[in-house]
C-alpha cells in the first residue's frame, strides 16, 4: 500500500514537473502576453520569431542530444551535460535578441532577463547544480506579475510545487531547488524593478 502511494506520488509529480518544464512556462507567458498586450497581428509578429529563433530550435536541440545519447534525459539532470545546453540557449536567445533590435529598434526586456537569469545559473553550475525548473518558474511568476499579480502569484504557487516535485524525483536536493530559487528571486526582482521605471 506504502508503495503504491509512493508511486503514485512519484507519478503525479512527474506529470507536474514535465508540464511545467521551462519551455512550456514561459510558452504559457508568451501566449497570455500576446493575447493581453498586442492584436492578433502584432502578437504573431512578436510570437513567432521567439518561437522559431528561441523555443523550436531548442527542442530540436534537446531531442537530438537524447537521441544521440549526449544527454541522459530531456531534463538534462546532469551538470556537465547541462553546460552545452545553457551555451545553446545563450545563443538562441542573442540571436533573437540582435534580431528584434535591428527590425524593432528595442532591446526585448523580457528575453533579455532571460539571457540574464541563464548566465546566472550557469555560473551557479559551477558549484552546484541550481534547479532550472525552479527558476525559471519563479522567474515566469515575475513574468506575469506584470500583466496579472493574481496570475503572478497563482504561478509562484506552481513554482513552489515543481520545486517540490524536483526533490521528489530526486533529480535535485533541496538546496539546488533552493538555489535556483534564490538565484530566481533575484533576477526577478531586478526585473520588476526595470520593467517599473521603464513604464514611468
Amino acid at each position: 500500500m506504502e508503495e503504491k502511494r509512493s508511486s503514485l506520488l512519484h507519478n503525479i509529480s512527474k506529470v507536474i514537473s514535465d508540464f511545467f518544464n521551462p519551455l512550456v512556462s514561459l510558452l504559457i507567458f508568451f501566449i497570455s502576453m500576446s493575447i493581453k498586450e498586442y492584436s492578433p497581428k502584432d502578437s504573431l509578429l512578436y510570437f513567432l520569431p521567439i518561437l522559431l529563433m528561441v523555443i523550436v530550435p531548442v527542442i530540436i536541440w534537446l531531442i537530438w542530444n537524447v537521441k544521440t545519447g549526449r544527454y541522459t534525459n530531456m531534463d538534462v539532470s546532469n551538470r556537465i551535460q547541462r553546460k552545452t545546453l545553457y551555451i545553446f540557449i545563450a545563443v538562441c536567445v542573442i540571436a533573437y535578441l540582435i534580431f528584434n533590435y535591428i527590425r524593432n529598434g528595442y532591446l526585448d526586456l523580457v528575453m533579455l532577463f532571460i539571457l540574464i537569469l541563464l548566465f546566472a545559473l550557469q555560473i551557479s553550475n559551477l558549484f552546484i547544480k541550481s534547479s532550472m525548473h525552479t527558476a525559471f518558474n519563479v522567474f515566469t511568476a515575475a513574468l506575469f506579475f506584470t500583466l496579472d499579480w493574481k496570475m503572478g502569484l497563482f504561478w509562484l504557487g506552481i513554482a513552489v510545487l515543481v520545486g517540490i516535485t524536483r526533490v521528489i524525483l530526486k533529480r535535485h536536493t533541496v538546496k539546488e531547488v533552493f538555489m535556483g530559487a534564490g538565484i530566481a528571486f533575484l533576477v526577478s526582482f531586478i526585473y520588476l524593478y526595470c520593467n517599473i521605471q521603464f513604464q514611468h
